[in-house]
């Protein structure tokens, strides 16, 4: 496959650097989308995006859409990322072409995205990782999860994203197949022609392991912050010094106690911790429910304390 002409759909905290990476790789048309022309001007102006009028001629469409309902980031809500496909579906012209979601989705969106699609485009999913504050180790370019909805789809995405090529030697949907301990092939002798991310990436045998991978990092992410605020209730509640306490504990070398702040917060950890205990109907986290009401009794600790110093400043 040959990727020449790409379009990063969605240009905010997410995709306007993935926009910027495939440009400084080499890409010459990278162009963008998003519903909003001040995300679109600004990549053009920054980072010298494309402006994408429609969505009909591209080898490799990237999704990066917020998977949260516009006036509540807690919330999981994939309605936009679908409208965004059913375009693609109605527009694309190019069969074959690569369609990567790198938003954060529940697991069954990548083959609900394929359907859509008539099977006529290749579906991946490989879940950003992104840490702004440390964008050069943990960017873009850090290692990733990817996962093909077919074995062609996983082939298509591990040549855009790392220039290998992969073709399983059983189905995709086989429990048995194990990509990550299969040594990966050479790159073919033409594969200098053909441009490519140069991502690290670590594909998973199903596209259900990759859409889990990302929701599950994250609420393992939350049980440990909300530990911490456990464990500053607890400090309260026995006047014990947390902090003393906390760097006491940390002095031991399998040992991270987070510290607590305002509460777990932010784009990803409280929506996708919610997408995680949505993805089972037959089994509840039970530890991660218990996490969540922590997290809220953690919050009303913090919302008395503020209000009894606005009540009395000296006490």
């Amino acid at each position: 496959m040959r990727f020449n002409k790409v379009l990063v759909i969605g240009l905010g905290q997410l995709g306007l650097p993935v926009a910027k990476y495939i440009k400084e790789k080499g890409f010459d048309n990278v162009y963008g989308y998003d519903i909003s022309s001040i995300a679109m001007d600004r990549a053009e102006k920054t980072a010298g995006i494309k402006v994408a009028n429609d969505f009909s001629d591209f080898d490799v469409y990237i999704l990066c859409v917020s998977t949260h309902k516009p006036d509540d980031i807690f919330t999981p809500h994939i309605e936009g990322l679908l409208s965004i496909v059913d375009r693609i579906s109605k527009e694309a012209k190019r069969n074959g072409a690569l369609v990567s979601i790198e938003s954060t989705i529940p697991r069954g969106t990548s083959n609900k995205v394929f359907e859509m699609l008539n099977h006529r485009l290749h579906v991946a999913h490989a879940p950003h990782r992104w840490y702004a504050l440390e964008e050069k180790e943990h960017g873009v370019n850090q290692l990733r999860v990817v996962g093909g909805v077919r074995n062609c789809c996983i082939e298509a995405a591990m040549q855009f994203y790392n220039g290998s090529s992969y073709v399983p030697t059983r189905n995709i949907n086989d429990d048995s197949l194990d990509l990550q301990n299969t040594p990966m092939p050479s790159p073919s002798l033409h594969s200098e022609e053909r441009k490519t991310m140069g991502i690290p990436m670590h594909p998973v045998s199903k596209v259900e392991i990759a859409e889990l991978s990302k929701i599950a990092e994250n609420a393992h992410r939350y049980l440990q912050i909300a530990f911490a605020e456990d464990l500053y209730l607890y400090c309260q509640a026995n006047n014990i010094n947390f902090s003393e306490l906390r760097d006491a504990l940390n002095t031991k070398w399998n040992v991270n106690i987070l510290e607590p702040r305002e509460g777990i917060g932010g784009h990803c950890l409280p929506k996708d911790t919610k997408m995680f205990l949505q993805s089972s109907k037959s089994i509840k986290s039970k530890i991660l429910t218990a996490a969540v009401e922590v997290d809220q009794d953690y919050r009303r600790y913090r919302r008395s304390k503020i209000e009894l110093q606005l009540e009395c400043p000296s006490c």
